[in-house]
């Protein structure tokens, strides 16, 4: 998932603040700020379903820590391009978002960072997977699903309304998992013990 802001023609995160490496405008370091900020709150909207978290394990390419770094692939906020074609890639969603919650949710957390001035943290060089003091994303649909539910963020975002209904769908979603029995569950427990 890529962003950049666009303002009368040109790209709002372009400037000469230097920001570690890059150069960019007050906009896009707020921007990056409130975005990371409210990950572990929106990671529902980015990774909606149980499978969804099996990805993020460290080396698998799947970001799993909250990091900021320039092209480099193992931060889940990977920042590229300079001048009017600098941007955000967010490498937390799979393959298996839902594109419009996705940019709700990134767009929400951004303008509130712009709003509210948020400071991303200090920029990460090197491998994330190995930075165990990071914090990490949520690693659970139960998990994730807790954090949206408690979020004052997402019931400001998005109202009351729509926190209940995506609580109730996500936590039927783990509830229908969590009654599930597998095909592995079946031939492990049934045939071999």
């Amino acid at each position: 998932m890529h962003l950049s802001l666009w303002q009368d023609g040109r790209n709002a995160f372009a400037g000469e603040e230097q920001i570690g490496p890059v150069q960019g405008s007050e906009i896009f370091r707020w921007f990056l700020g409130g975005w990371m900020a409210y990950v572990p709150e929106m990671m529902v909207f980015y990774a909606p379903t149980v499978n969804s978290y099996k990805r993020y394990e460290d080396g698998s390419w799947a970001p799993t820590r909250l990091a900021w770094s320039y092209d480099n692939r193992t931060a889940g906020f990977r920042v590229v391009g300079r001048g009017d074609s600098l941007r955000i890639e967010c490498r937390i969603p799979g393959a298996d978002v839902n594109p419009y919650l996705g940019f709700a949710a990134a767009l929400a957390s951004g303008l509130d960072g712009i709003a509210h001035q948020i400071e991303p943290p200090p920029i990460f060089t090197g491998d994330v997977y190995a930075a165990q003091h990071l914090p990490r994303v949520p690693y659970t649909l139960h998990e994730a699903t807790d954090l949206f539910a408690t979020s004052d963020f997402a019931q400001q975002a998005f109202g009351p309304d729509v926190v209940e209904h995506y609580t109730h769908f996500f936590r039927t979603e783990q509830m229908a998992y969590d009654t599930a029995v597998t095909d592995w569950e079946r031939q492990r427990y049934f045939e071999r013990i």
